[in-house]
């Protein structure tokens, strides 16, 4: 479908904000106004929504993103920041009369202690490659999103990415030490450091998680771990849903911490088999649980776990032996994603529950598919409680979308309902700004907004997201 082309006055406004851009950067060519090209800004990895932004810019340093934004606050003109479009969530879709500044050129490494267990890099290098940066030495940067070989460190900070390992070494906020931030008036501030953050108000925490509401994060201070002795896998499959959770709660229950259990169902082994043949068993549900250490380490903490599982009558153990083994345990599960795109369109959530719920949640999870009448398929972080439920629709069949927004809708609002959130590692963005208030209150909501009005009193930051749009409306409005 071609776009109406833009009237006079908007391409004013455009050319006018461009040519004081490209003033600042020492690549003119890194100011984009060509709609075109701007259409490739238009979303994120949320694509039923789409946008063009009125203007891209690609920064490639601290000072030049500085000088983006004091231009944005002079023109009074709202900013969006994108890091490599990953976000499940729409955080980093764009609106019409929006800059976007996109980190990806601004991926340098600028330092790394191994003495002090930390590397700081710029927020556009993509999480695999912070791994890439010092596996040589021995280590490893802990969070592993599914999307690690594309999403970019300023993505994981905003919206507090995990992964797989986040069981045992947490998410992005637990292995994060500080940050160089850039507000919306062209300030740059420092938070944190080596030694993570000092005495006072908890602002880095703060940080982690905002969306893009407080500032740009342009620089990243990242603890990184020595990589372990060894680590081995084992898959478990089971003829039930519910059984398999239970059996995830039983293992967090008995206290091994194993550094990931991964869950997936039927629908999501079936489309991973046609899609990379991983030789998974055809079951209704199979857990795979990954454990380190040293070789007895590891062999004892298989053992109980291989104890607990066989308590729930597993169709199979499989029990890795080798390399090659564990790597095809873990191909249909790092191809889960790319595998359901073949098939279907899906929407991704990901609301987060009390293990001890499982079982429960993936019960009431099928009865809402088959009330809605749409297929949904499940594969998730089962060992924190990270849902990730996918739901199957056809984006070219008329409603589809809007019954696949209201499961949604109705799978978030259980979540919450037996304890748990809204997100564990997407973010909010668009897609649950209109389910706040099934989670928090209105004066919960109005302490949030507070807090942005601190940072970015004139709310250009990421606007439309995160809160109510009324909410927000009314703020933007206010502080005009």
């Amino acid at each position: 479908m071609q776009m109406p082309a833009p009237d006079a006055g908007v391409i004013g406004r455009r050319d006018q904000i461009a040519q004081r851009l490209r003033a600042v950067l020492a690549d003119k060519a890194a100011v984009i106004t060509d709609p075109a090209e701007t259409r490739a800004y238009e979303c994120d990895a949320l694509s039923a929504y789409r946008c063009p932004p009125l203007v891209v810019v690609l920064p490639s340093t601290t000072g030049e993103v500085a000088a983006v934004l004091r231009i944005c606050a002079e023109e009074g003109v709202p900013v969006v920041p994108r890091g490599a479009g990953t976000s499940l969530a729409g955080g980093a879709m764009p609106t019409a009369d929006a800059v976007m500044i996109g980190l990806a050129r601004m991926n340098a490494v600028l330092e790394i202690s191994p003495e002090d267990r930390l590397i700081r890099v710029q927020c556009g290098r993509t999480n695999l490659a912070v791994t890439g940066a010092v596996e040589g030495q021995g280590f490893f940067y802990a969070p592993d999103p599914s999307s690690q070989l594309a999403c970019a460190i300023g993505g994981n900070i905003a919206m507090n990415s995990g992964g797989a390992h986040c069981l045992k070494y947490g998410v992005t906020t637990n292995n994060l030490l500080g940050v160089t931030m850039v507000l919306m008036d062209g300030s740059v501030v420092e938070l944190g450091g080596p030694m993570g953050e000092g005495a006072g108000l908890d602002l880095l925490g703060l940080i982690c998680g905002s969306e893009g509401q407080l500032g740009i994060v342009t620089e990243a201070t990242l603890r990184i771990l020595p990589k372990p002795a060894g680590a081995r896998p084992v898959l478990v499959a089971f003829d039930s849903a519910e059984t398999a959770g239970a059996c995830v709660a039983a293992i967090i229950r008995s206290g091994i911490l194993p550094v990931a259990i991964e869950y997936m169902d039927r629908p999501c082994i079936a489309a991973t088999e046609d899609f990379c043949g991983a030789g998974y068993p055809q079951c209704e549900a199979l857990l795979i649980i990954e454990v380190e250490g040293t070789p007895p380490e590891i062999d004892e903490q298989l053992t109980l776990i291989r104890q607990i599982a066989e308590g729930f009558g597993p169709v199979e153990i499989r029990e890795s032996r080798s390399e090659d083994e564990s790597r095809r345990i873990w191909l249909g599960r790092k191809s889960a994603f790319g595998a359901m795109g073949v098939i279907s369109d899906y929407m991704c959530l990901d609301g987060t529950i009390p293990v001890s719920e499982l079982p429960h949640v993936l019960n009431r999870i099928g009865e809402l598919s088959a009330e809605a009448g749409l297929r949904v398929a499940n594969v998730f972080h089962a060992g924190d409680g990270n849902m990730h439920p996918l739901i199957l629709f056809d984006a070219n069949t008329p409603g589809d979308l809007e019954r696949c927004e209201a499961l949604g809708a109705e799978i978030l609002r259980l979540c919450v309902e037996v304890g748990g959130c809204l997100t564990g590692e997407h973010g909010v963005g668009v897609e649950k700004r209109e389910l706040m208030g099934t989670q928090y209150t209105p004066e919960d909501l109005e302490l949030q907004m507070q807090v942005k009005d601190v940072f970015d009193p004139t709310w250009r930051l990421n606007a439309a997201k995160v809160f109510p749009l009324a909410s927000s409306a009314r703020r933007r409005s206010d502080a005009a």
